[in-house]
């Protein structure tokens, strides 16, 4: 099962160059979770934010994270839109772009971090914030507490964004966090300008 953890704080944002060291046993352990654990879906897709959010941003998944290929699918198949994360590799900008279908995915290059995205010539892409923002984005992490606050990869791309989004006219999105129970820590180190996640979903089982 799926278990939430919900947070009302106000909204922070971090960065911190040095952070992952401490953490390298757990990256280790989480890695082979992640393989071994099977995922849920039900509880995300009856989740009543994702039912009632028409726009929806969602990572494409890396080995040790909670796979999102299935809920990607679901949100074609319910005719909601879907866009995807392309990050500017050598800065902390990311857009959010539209994919056209979930089989639009095999189009997308492969980046040097190994992940999928549209290149950088790809200009025909809706841009969330450029049209009508966004209701909801599932985010990743390496690690999150119980307050909604999240250990990222260290470029501040997701903190960054939705700094952006809160100066669009829709606002800032629903933010779901989804994760393995092994990365649910009693505090992650965070500084003034974290945005904590509105809500954490993790694996239990």
């Amino acid at each position: 099962m799926w278990n939430s953890v919900w947070n009302g704080q106000r909204q922070v944002r971090y960065e911190s160059a040095n952070i992952f060291s401490p953490y390298k046993h757990f990256l280790f352990s989480l890695l082979y979770s992640a393989f071994y654990k099977p995922n849920h879906l039900l509880e995300v897709i009856d989740h009543p934010k994702y039912q009632e959010s028409k726009r929806i941003a969602i990572f494409l998944s890396m080995p040790d994270e909670v796979q999102t290929e299935e809920i990607i699918k679901d949100i074609f198949k319910q005719g909601k839109e879907c866009f995807i994360p392309r990050y500017k590799l050598q800065s902390n900008h990311m857009d959010m772009l539209k994919l056209s279908s979930a089989e639009d995915i095999s189009s997308l290059a492969l980046t040097s971090w190994n992940i999928l995205q549209p290149s950088d010539d790809d200009t025909a892409r809706e841009e969330a914030l450029a049209g009508g923002g966004l209701d909801l984005i599932f985010m990743p992490g390496l690690g999150f507490d119980k307050k909604g606050n999240r250990l990222g990869r260290g470029k501040g791309y997701y903190d960054t964004y939705l700094e952006r989004c809160m100066k669009h006219p829709r606002g800032k999105p629903y933010t779901i966090a989804l994760a393995f129970r092994e990365q649910i820590c009693e505090s992650v180190p965070v500084t003034e300008n974290d945005v904590p996640i509105d809500e954490i979903l993790y694996e239990d089982c």
